[in-house]
């Protein structure tokens, strides 16, 4: 809420971050409470897209921009390549397939030809509740790897995020979807999953990547190729649940 009146009293060209320790009303997608113990890497960003852009065009996709920031925000440090670190369609950070680690909230909001966005992202760091955080994937990767790799922090992570996506609005506003596309599908966790379309006995459909403006494109046999969104909250790994949109 502060952030987001800060941002119409400062210039158009500079950034804002707002970093907390901990949320007492953290939010989530859907009106969802966002949990937020201490040991949780925590912040809202703003930034100033021009519409007549590239990523103004497809706003969808700064959501998928951040999550691989912060997948590349530890994978990218030298040693720490191999943890596993991934991206979940279509806000969320996840250990492997198997648990949530973080995720990601954004609002934009378009005042004439500049959209002004709030980035919310919130990631486990240090604290293996409620689910597992990023240094107790260190220390596993250590005990299996017989390596010394040292633990990570909230505020070191948070920059490297942030100066991450930077260098991937860049890239996008340049080559478009194509010039990030590959890093993302290297961490993604979806390549050649199978979904139900509509419903739980609904139709068998093969995820195949994202189209041009962030949504999920799956396969159902004897239909092609087409685009859907999430069931209304979040892509649901449990019932692997998506609607054609």
């Amino acid at each position: 809420s502060l952030i987001g009146r800060l941002i119409f009293e400062l210039p158009e060209e500079m950034g804002l971050i707002a970093v907390a320790v901990r949320q007492t009303q953290g939010k989530g997608r859907g009106g969802n409470v966002w949990l937020s113990p201490l040991g949780c890497a925590l912040s809202t960003l703003h930034i100033a897209i021009p519409l007549h852009s590239n990523l103004g065009q497809r706003i969808p996709f700064i959501q998928h921009l951040v999550s691989l920031a912060v997948v590349e925000s530890v994978r990218s440090i030298p040693g720490y390549e191999d943890i596993d670190l991934r991206v979940k369609w279509p806000n969320d950070i996840y250990y492997s397939d198997l648990m949530k680690i973080g995720g990601v909230l954004v609002n934009s909001t378009l005042i004439e030809t500049t959209f002004h966005i709030l980035i919310g992202f919130g990631f486990n760091v240090n604290n293996s509740n409620p689910t597992i955080c990023i240094n107790d994937l260190i220390t596993k990767f250590n005990k299996e790897e017989g390596t010394q790799l040292k633990p990570l922090t909230a505020d070191c992570l948070i920059a490297r995020t942030v100066t991450v996506l930077e260098r991937l609005i860049d890239i996008f506003q340049e080559k478009g979807p194509n010039g990030v596309l590959p890093r993302y599908y290297k961490y993604w966790i979806h390549s050649g999953k199978q979904v139900c379309l509509h419903n739980e006995e609904g139709p068998l459909a093969w995820i195949v990547g994202i189209d041009d403006y962030g949504f999920l494109q799956v396969h159902e046999e004897g239909k092609g190729v087409e685009s859907v969104h999430p069931d209304g909250n979040s892509f649901d790994m449990l019932r692997n649940l998506i609607v054609p949109k």
